[in-house]
């Protein structure tokens, strides 16, 4: 098992097309480490050069203590995983995930032993008969899932593996992937889309816009901590909220007025905002933080904000409230007990301890 570490990775297109932009990251052994982002952001063309599969423009790329700028993909002792399987339709599960080990010339009694045993892990050795047309979309996931670990690689690298199962399946497969890096203790960066998955199978993750890192931190940190606006928006489901509004003082205390309700801003908030007073900034609250008046024991007046609930979406355990103040749309999470007539007024809590307030122009975290 081994580090891994980006250096100032930069990566440039013909054209001057930058798709990553000076990546600082290191990936600690045996942890798993998730690069999420919108499509576009440059995550999958950094885990391609950590392959190998693509060249650096500039900066350094280390497995463990080696340089591997220059070192081919196929003696990188890394193993890679791709969103479209890759197998090869005329050869057996069992003979695609030999046929690597084959090339390296690993003799045949290990072969069957390796195999063997990444079937058993992947409950799959009944299939190692099979031909990839005869597999379901999670079977062939499987299969090279467990091509990669007959390896035995320093790190794997998974690049969009769920994208192309249905959710049920890409639920199961996410907990199997999780399962197997707890099982094997190896090293695993991750890409995908699905901030979803980036949350619940990290132990870190790395957040990417426009082959750029925004912030890299374990998921409740990036979560209840987000370092600007978009990453506060990108993780969490659904987004958190945001409305323009200004910073105001009355009596001594400070206030976000968004031009239809005023709410009070918490006295811990008070010092970072304080250079604020009279300007626009933007304000940021998580569905989960409003509540109905109705069933709130103890609601601050300050704190109470009428709108108008547009759609009522029932998902079971829990309510989709879609409101307008006005000025902004926003979305509640509630409980499955509250149900509030569309198109009619109704009152609102905002948890002002958990709000989040960014700088207008460079959307960078205020606090």
């Amino acid at each position: 098992m081994a580090q891994v570490r980006l250096k100032g990775v930069t990566k440039v297109y013909p054209g001057n097309v930058r798709a990553v932009e000076s990546i600082n990251l290191g990936v600690e052994n045996k942890e798993f480490m998730v690069l999420v982002g919108p499509s576009g952001c440059g995550k999958s063309t950094a885990l391609r050069m950590i392959a190998g599969l693509e060249e650096v423009t500039a900066g350094d790329i280390y497995i463990g203590d080696r340089r591997v700028n220059d070192v081919p993909a196929k003696d990188r002792d890394i193993a890679m995983v791709f969103q479209t399987y890759a197998l090869y339709p005329h050869m057996t599960v069992f003979e695609n995930m030999a046929f690597g080990l084959r090339l390296r010339h690993i003799p045949k009694s290990e072969i069957i032993q390796r195999v063997n045993d990444a079937a058993d892990i992947l409950g799959i050795r009944r299939l190692l008969n099979r031909k990839p047309r005869e597999l379901s979309g999670g079977e062939r996931q499987r299969v090279a899932v467990g091509r990669a670990i007959v390896r035995k690689p320093v790190a794997f690298l998974f690049d969009e593996p769920l994208s192309n199962l249905d959710a049920k399946l890409r639920g199961e497969m996410r907990t199997e992937i999780h399962k197997l890096h707890i099982r094997l203790q190896t090293t695993v960066i991750y890409v995908t889309h699905d901030q979803v998955e980036a949350m619940t199978m990290g132990d870190r993750i790395a957040v990417m816009r426009d082959g750029i890192i925004q912030q890299v931190a374990d998921p409740i940190t990036v979560y209840d901590r987000p370092a600007n606006k978009f990453v506060a928006g990108f993780i969490g489901s659904p987004p958190m909220n945001f409305m323009a509004g200004r910073v105001a003082k009355k009596d001594g205390r400070l206030y976000f007025d968004e031009g239809k309700f005023v709410v009070k801003i918490v006295e811990d908030m008070h010092s970072a905002l304080t250079p604020y007073i009279g300007k626009e900034v933007v304000f940021g609250i998580r569905c989960e933080d409003i509540y109905d008046k109705l069933f709130v024991s103890e609601a601050p007046p300050e704190n109470i904000v009428r709108v108008t609930c547009e759609v009522y979406e029932p998902m079971g355990s829990e309510v989709y409230l879609y409101l307008d103040t006005g000025r902004h749309s926003f979305t509640a999470r509630v409980g499955a007990h509250d149900r509030p007539k569309v198109n009619q007024d109704m009152d609102l809590v905002f948890d002002m301890s958990k709000v989040h307030f960014f700088d207008k122009d460079s959307e960078e975290t205020i606090v």
